[in-house]
């Protein structure tokens, strides 16, 4: 009674002023009334050495009436009147009412010359009011009270017996296996319920109310015969008997609530065992597939072909694309679950979750770190593997014109300078022979450089690891030794020529002239039609402008060639003349040279159809490179506006996740606006991946227009998506230690001015030096002797378990509410399962089964150890080991 509550008995009184009357009028359930009633307050009023009979008589006069509401409240009340007149009886009535009334009780049309009359349906009335207020108000069952309080708890009690299902209190007890399940829960050696069948009421009912009545010390309030003859039984004198039970009961109610803990503890733990296993899992996937990825991007070998290497550098966009985006977000959800889970853990106080070796945050962290810096290593050594294969396809084409040129030049020059036919020779063939010998002399060292070119192209393919070197050096030392060789013969055919030259004196110098000017301009064609036909690689509009710049410098030296070549003409044309005027036998070829002027012409010609293809091609190539341009230009505008819009809302949010701005839920919806911001800004960065790629495929290296490049969007993107998630989460979990802690606002506003007044670097953390200067501030006395310091060491291993070094503000506000949580610990729990226990030692299987849900009770049987005191039973289980353990004071 001493925790009565007034407004809480009006609440639940008021229904029942619409109490109908007229129901009493039924003769069955009158009857039903009368002795129950009469029962319940005889089981009251014998307390006090005397009883009634008759319920509406007895009570007429106030004194009984009196009494028994001194009996059930423990209170005193007025002293009644001894007079037998009816004005005695009215007041003796008047102050049991008013007494009934001071308890929070309305008694709408109750009145004391009603009940001194005798009236049935209002003293029955009356009576009913007082069981509700004294023997039903005050159950109170998980939250709910009175009758569904009452209602509840028969349910709970009955739940796992066959036959019984408790909705109400009239028709749900008329097979009385309600009552024996009730008795059965509490005292099951008192009914043997297996024996009992729902199709015999009369014998379940009476067993209950004879095993009550004498085992119980409950009164027979009801008759068996009355319930199965009555359609529906009346509501409020089984509300009353039941009641009896429950009262009877209530020491069982204790171990009801002792389960209740046990239940809400192991259900918190199994809980956060599931959500360890979950990390663990998405860890160690997360870490596998970091392990499966990282030699494929550290694979450096090697392509011979630009398909090849292009589809390389293809699977790595898809990996970038489609692969990694989704791991980064199970990298970001791990980080999330793991902060929840660490907060859940501290908000049950519990110790905090330590990772398998590995698979903390920090070993997920550094093996990503690893991931994009092998993927940034890859994609650098892709592009120089495309750059290096370019140059390699250029220079081997390059080779094999000069090859093709040179070998197509030294056809047959061995045959040739191994000719003897200077031995059959007269004298002017001789010198003619000596003339073209010089000529081709002219001509080898003409050569000479070409050689020179193909050998350094050939050890230029060696030295970028060119895939068909060896058939190129191959073709290169052969080259290098026919030249060689050529070179040997050409001496040694001079040698012979000089001997014989003194035997012989003519010579034809037109005709020599001719060779010598026509070798020189020969090589120069060839020259230039192997520059007009040579391929180019230029990367930016300068480059071109420069290849155009010489193509322009060789076309206004072509009139001075044209000249040269007339001038050549001449020559032979004077040559013609000499031979038709003195008719001298020449065969009609060049002794000193194999270089016709039908050659010369057709090489002329062949250049001048060169020059305007070689303009074409140029052009061609600037148009080429002014879109590059402009796909630059196009990017870096882009990229220009992106990266700074990143940094500016990375610091924007780092300014919110430190501002007092509001409540948590106003900071919470704030960065959640800003989250939906930024995800609403994604199409551009789609956008520029789009450029970006066609830059890649335009073979674009470089950009002078931005400092970004699209790695540095890529990272910085991503790392804003993390940075919003982990502070929303931050936030989330702040919210949820204010409500578990009962931090108000004002106290979380406090905590975070002064946090963030240490806070100098505005980095969101506090190192150990800073944390003890705001504790200082608060009003902690840590001193700076071994005391304080020992002190502190405690404290720093609460809010940085994994000693990082910082302490986090989630982790500060944790523990400056911990002191006063309402919290359950190992010995309260302990205690809960000595009640179930029986105050011993130990507990038994089938006490946990019965006392515990089937799953939780399980969950104890198979973790608990074998209890092995001096009073240990067969299949004893400790249970205090079991509670410290739960707590993370011993090993489960």
């Amino acid at each position: 009674m001493d925790h009565y509550d007034p407004q809480q008995t009006n609440d639940y009184m008021q229904p029942e002023e619409d109490w109908d009357r007229d129901l009493l009028l039924d003769p069955a359930w009158e009857k039903q009334q009368r002795k129950t009633f009469t029962a319940w307050c005889n089981s009251h009023l014998r307390k006090a050495g005397t009883q009634i009979e008759n319920i509406e008589e007895d009570f007429r006069d106030g004194l009984k009436l009196m009494l028994l509401l001194e009996v059930i409240s423990g209170e005193r009340l007025a002293k009644p009147e001894r007079g037998k007149m009816r004005v005695h009886k009215i007041s003796n009535v008047n102050k049991a009412l008013d007494f009934i009334a001071s308890k929070g009780v309305k008694l709408v049309s109750i009145g004391a010359e009603e009940i001194v009359d005798g009236n049935v349906k209002m003293t029955l009335g009356m009576i009913w009011t007082i069981i509700l207020r004294f023997a039903i108000q005050d159950i109170s069952v998980e939250e709910t009270s009175a009758k569904e309080g009452l209602l509840l708890w028969c349910q709970r009690k009955t739940a796992p017996y066959k036959n019984v299902n408790i909705q109400n209190f009239h028709i749900s007890w008329k097979d009385g296996l309600g009552f024996c399940a009730l008795i059965h829960r509490h005292r099951p050696e008192l009914i043997d319920y297996g024996k009992l069948r729902k199709d015999d009421p009369l014998t379940n009912l009476n067993t209950a109310f004879d095993v009550a009545e004498k085992y119980l010390d409950i009164p027979k309030m009801l008759d068996a015969e009355d319930i199965i003859g009555t359609l529906r039984p009346d509501e409020k004198a089984i509300m009353t008997y039941v009641s009896c039970y429950y009262h009877a009961f209530s020491g069982a109610q204790k171990a009801e609530t002792a389960a209740n803990r046990i239940c809400k503890v192991l259900a918190v733990n199994q809980e956060n065992e599931q959500l360890m296993e979950d990390y663990e899992k998405l860890a160690s996937d997360l870490l596998e597939w970091i392990r499966r990825t990282i030699p494929w991007l550290e694979n450096r070998a090697p392509e011979n072909t630009m398909q090849a290497m292009q589809q390389k550098l293809e699977d790595f966009r898809d990996y970038r694309r489609l692969h990694k985006p989704p791991k980064v977000q199970e990298k970001c959800q791990l980080e999330i679950n793991f902060n929840t889970l660490q907060t859940k853990l501290r908000l049950s106080n519990r110790p905090a979750f330590m990772p398998s070796e590995g698979k903390m945050v920090s070993d997920i962290n550094n093996a990503w770190g690893g991931l994009e810096q092998a993927e940034k290593g890859y994609e650098e050594w892709l592009l120089n593997e495309i750059r290096r294969l370019e140059r390699l396809d250029h220079l081997a084409e390059k080779f094999r014109q000069k090859a093709s040129i040179h070998e197509s030049w030294t056809d047959g020059k061995e045959a040739m300078l191994q000719q003897k036919d200077y031995e059959t020779a007269t004298l002017s063939e001789i010198k003619a022979l000596l003339k073209k010998h010089e000529a081709f002399e002219s001509d080898l060292a003409a050569h000479q450089d070409r050689v020179e070119q193909i050998a350094a192209i050939a050890q230029e393919l060696n030295e970028l690891d060119y895939y068909d070197s060896p058939s190129v050096n191959a073709r290169c030392q052969k080259i290098c030794d026919q030249w060689d060789n050529l070179g040997a013969l050409t001496q040694k055919r001079r040698e012979a020529l000089e001997r014989t030259e003194k035997l012989l004196e003519t010579i034809d110098q037109l005709y020599l002239e001719y060779a010598k000017r026509a070798a020189p301009f020969n090589n120069w064609m060839e020259g230039a039609m192997e520059d007009l036909q040579d391929t180019f690689i230029v990367h930016t509009i300068e480059e071109i402008q420069g290849l155009t710049t010489a193509h322009e410098q060789f076309k206004a030296t072509l009139p001075d060639a044209d000249k040269e070549r007339q001038a050549i003409l001449g020559i032979h044309n004077e040559v013609s003349k000499i031979v038709q005027t003195y008719h001298v036998n020449m065969a009609g070829t060049n002794p000193y040279t194999t270089i016709t002027p039908h050659e010369i012409n057709g090489k002329w010609e062949h250049v001048r159809q060169l020059v305007p293809r070689r303009d074409q091609a140029l052009m061609e190539e600037h148009a080429r490179q002014q879109q590059n341009e402009r796909l630059r230009k196009q990017f870096g505008a882009q990229a220009n506006v992106i990266g700074p819009w990143i940094q500016t809302k990375m610091e924007e949010i780092g300014r919110i996740s430190i501002e007092m701005h509001g409540t948590l839920e106003d900071q919470l919806n704030h960065l959640r606006q800003y989250e939906k911001s930024i995800v609403n800004y994604k199409p551009k960065i789609d956008q520029l991946e789009g450029d970006h790629q066609q830059i890649q495929e335009a073979l674009i290296f470089d950009n002078k227009h931005t400092n970004y490049t699209m790695e540095h969007i890529r990272v910085g993107w991503e790392q804003l998506l993390t940075t919003i998630a982990r502070t929303i989460n931050e936030v989330e979990n702040q919210i949820l230690t204010r409500d578990a802690k009962g931090i108000s606002q004002e106290q979380m506003n406090e905590f975070r001015a002064s946090f963030n007044h240490f806070d100098r670097d505005h980095s969101g953390t506090l190192g150990p030096e800073e944390f003890k200067a705001c504790l200082i501030s608060l009003g902690y006395d840590i001193g700076n002797d071994a005391q304080g310091e020992a002190e502190f060491a405690r404290i720093m291993s609460i809010v940085d378990p994994n000693r990082l070094g910082v302490v986090t503000f989630q982790a500060f506000i944790d523990f400056m509410s911990r002191e006063t949580a309402d919290t359950d610990t190992a010995d309260q729990v302990m205690a809960s399962f000595k009640i179930l226990a029986g105050d011993k030692n130990y507990i038994t299987v089938d006490e946990l089964r019965r006392e515990l849900p089937p799953d939780q009770a399980e969950y104890c049987i198979a973790r608990m150890a074998p209890y092995n005191g001096r009073d240990a039973v067969p299949g004893a289980l400790d249970y205090m080991s079991f509670s410290t353990a739960l707590y993370g004071e011993s090993d489960l």
